[in-house]
């Protein structure tokens, strides 16, 4: 049983992509239907090409085409942890002047493998975080357009050379690396109208976002030049963010991990 389902899912990454991976892997790995989430989307966010390329991310990035896993779970030095996302204008254009990107319930969560389970260590029904450089170069960063939104969550404009980086409010916590197993990270976002007495123009919006998650030294230890206080866990695919919810994720596991293991969803 164990060895078909290898054999499926490899058949699958090598020959299908997009929704139809997505709904394929549904079938193979059910989950609960009543979600923004699934086995299939989170497995997608692992595997597949992005959907369209992050605009000021240069081709020589090893995650400017497609998910990679960095750190993964070896920690090396590394004893805190937190969960990130980052939004993008897609590389073609198609800047709408009046949509912003809503973001909300972000989640981190922790394959323990010394009792087999999943568990919740970050959650925030919101974000902060601020507008970056897009190559990330010398961590140049400004203060994001951002507002609180009445229904949950925050919003923000991105664009002029910035993306948005954001990531838990509660900040760092610390992890023991004798129980990674696996990390799974995720968000929800849409897009809304940012001035309701302007035209809606969302429908020329195209904004990508993608998850991830950062080791560090410790929870207060700052940035340096040299990467040497952090590295990311790794960094998931970017997908088009739309008028309707959706999950974004980023996973250490591989799709078969994923199916003999299901996260929890929401």
């Amino acid at each position: 049983m164990i060895y078909s389902m290898v054999m499926t899912i490899l058949w699958i990454i090598l020959s299908i992509s997009g929704s139809d991976y997505t709904n394929t892997i549904n079938e193979l790995c059910p989950a609960s239907t009543e979600t923004l989430n699934s086995i299939g989307l989170i497995a997608g966010d692992r595997v597949l090409p992005h959907e369209g390329l992050p605009h000021g991310v240069p081709e020589w990035y090893d995650w400017s085409r497609r998910p990679r896993i960095g750190w993964g779970t070896e920690m090396g030095n590394f004893r805190a942890f937190i969960v990130w996302g980052q939004v993008y204008e897609d590389s073609e254009g198609g800047i709408a002047i009046n949509t912003r990107i809503q973001i909300r319930n972000i989640r981190a969560y922790l394959w323990d493998k010394q009792d087999g389970t999943w568990h919740l260590i970050q959650s925030n029904d919101s974000v902060e975080g601020g507008a970056y450089r897009e190559d990330f170069v010398d961590d140049i960063n400004v203060e994001a357009n951002s507002r609180i939104e009445n229904d949950g969550g925050l919003s923000v404009l991105v664009g002029d050379g910035y993306n948005f980086h954001f990531w838990s409010p509660d900040g760092r916590i610390t992890l023991d690396p004798e129980r990674v197993g696996g990390i799974f990270t995720t968000v929800q976002a849409r897009l809304i109208i940012d001035n309701p007495y302007l035209p809606d123009d969302r429908a020329q919006a195209r904004y990508l976002m993608s998850m991830g998650a950062d080791y560090w030294l410790d929870e207060n230890i700052q940035w340096r030049a040299d990467w040497s206080t952090n590295g990311d866990v790794a960094i998931g695919r970017f997908r088009y963010i739309t008028n309707e919810w959706q999950a974004f994720n980023m996973t250490t596991l591989t799709p078969l991990e994923l199916c003999q293991n299901p996260p929890p969803m929401e």
